[in-house]
């Protein structure tokens, strides 16, 4: 996810020369963002659907569909508690074994945890070890996710050309969109075609087994480029090499938690428009759920579409000056979003994804490292990790969890007093960064 917006100078002189093998190097490295985002957020959308979908009636089938759906978005919260602990471990792997070790050590952990989920037995027949396993393999995933960081966000952002830097930033974030059109076409193909029951018993165990296999695919695709010598080369020529974390943590915690507040906004908002909403209509309006995840995959293909433009929009305006204007639509989406998903039926809830998900792809688009530039760049590697992990924690972790929990227990407006506190949160962050560059003379010349 993160990337960033300060170019290397060596990549900036490749540019001004017109050197025809940097645009070899930019394919390619786009080519790897995309892969390894977009089998991320497949695995990342399959097991959340299954948690609204799956988990409370088949683990959690002794407490009610609401507690249900509370206890399988804590074990999803899980995973990202679980990913900050991967980087670590697998930022040591990295620095003694090198990339490659760690890309296939961290996906080979990811593909196991997903397959093992994928062959849980239901609560009925193992009882609490069915509950204890899947936490386990929750966790496996997380640090899995966070040990599979190589680093091509960021070398895809340093090499890119300084007027269309914006542009190349939404490549990371197309496999958002993409990863929940896929998993949610493939639960939607299930659910039709099955019974009730025969989706509870083994329907839904067959997006974990494409999950796995898309995992291996990508595993051969990104390791192919993360140890061909040219790209070794590039990871030298950029200095994107793992740092001890406690270094890059003392040298740069204020930078990495202004970079974990600024995309707080979108992350909110990104559970909030994809997997909550779907939680809401299968607790509350059910018949709607083979509509609604029609609707779901075709607002994702506006927000896919919302993405791709937010990059022309930030390279004539600035970064920094959308991601603050997103955030204040943001907060004006989470005013009057509770009227329209709690009053406003089927049109209501319609409006509500729509409107989210144009608003998402807008400022998820530029999300992604918005503060990496105001770090030292021999620490970027491993800060650009430590940064993803926190932001995404703080920022969509426990979302779905508090957004029903209090929607639920307490009312839609209180959900939609959440998601107006992440945008609070981006609008404090991006003030205190540019605050913070200014004072160290590191402001990027694309934050206008």
């Amino acid at each position: 996810m993160v990337s960033e917006t300060e170019p290397a100078q060596a990549s900036v002189q490749k540019h001004e020369a017109g050197q025809s093998s940097e645009h070899v190097h930019l394919t390619d490295i786009a080519i790897g963002v995309i892969i390894g985002r977009a089998s991320e957020f497949f695995e990342f959308f399959v097991f959340a659907l299954a948690c609204v979908l799956v988990f409370p009636y088949t683990i959690f089938p002794f407490v009610s569909p609401v507690e249900g759906t509370l206890y399988a978005f804590a074990v999803l919260a899980l995973g990202f508690l679980a990913r900050p602990v991967g980087t670590v471990i697998f930022t040591e792997i990295d620095r003694i074994y090198g990339r490659g070790t760690r890309l296939t050590l961290a996906l080979f952990l990811m593909g196991l945890s997903t397959v093992a989920i994928s062959f849980l037995p239901s609560y009925e027949a193992e009882g609490w070890l069915t509950i204890a396993s899947l936490c386990l393999f929750r966790c496996g995933q997380g640090a899995a996710l966070g040990g599979s960081w190589d680093g091509t966000a960021s070398l895809l952002a340093l090499n890119s050309p300084p007027d269309r830097r914006a542009r190349y930033a939404t490549l990371p974030q197309i496999g958002a969109p993409l990863g929940l059109i896929l998993s949610a076409s493939l639960f939607l193909f299930l659910i039709i075609t099955l019974s009730e029951e025969d989706f509870l018993a083994f329907g839904w165990r067959y997006p974990f087994f494409v999950t796995f296999a898309i995992n291996v695919v990508a595993l051969f695709a990104r390791l192919r480029l993360a140890e061909s010598d040219e790209f070794k080369t590039l990871y030298t020529e950029n200095e994107l090499a793992p740092e001890r974390t406690l270094t890059v943590v003392r040298e740069e915690w204020l930078q990495i938690i202004i970079g974990a507040f600024t995309p707080l906004a979108s992350l909110a908002l990104f559970h909030m428009v994809t997997v909550f909403p779907l939680s809401w209509i299968v607790l509350n309006s059910k018949e709607y759920l083979e509509l609604f995840i029609i609707i779901e995959i075709i607002a994702a293909a506006f927000g896919l579409a919302a993405i791709l433009a937010s990059g022309p929009i930030a390279d004539r305006i600035g970064r920094r000056r959308l991601l603050w204007q997103m955030a204040i639509a943001i907060a004006v989406f989470a005013i009057v979003s509770p009227f329209l998903l709690g009053r406003g039926g089927i049109i209501g809830e319609s409006i509500y994804v729509l409107v989210g998900f144009i608003l998402l792809g807008l400022s998820f688009g530029q999300s992604s490292g918005a503060t990496a530039s105001g770090t030292l760049l021999k620490n970027r590697y491993t800060a650009s990790a430590l940064t993803t992990d926190l932001a995404w924690l703080f920022g969509a972790g426990f979302a779905p969890f508090v957004a029903l929990y209090l929607s639920e227990y307490y009312g839609l407006w209180l959900a939609g007093g959440y998601l107006l506190s992440g945008a609070i949160g981006t609008l404090l962050a991006l003030t205190l960064f540019t605050r913070r560059n200014a004072e160290r003379r590191e402001l990027d010349a694309s934050w206008r």
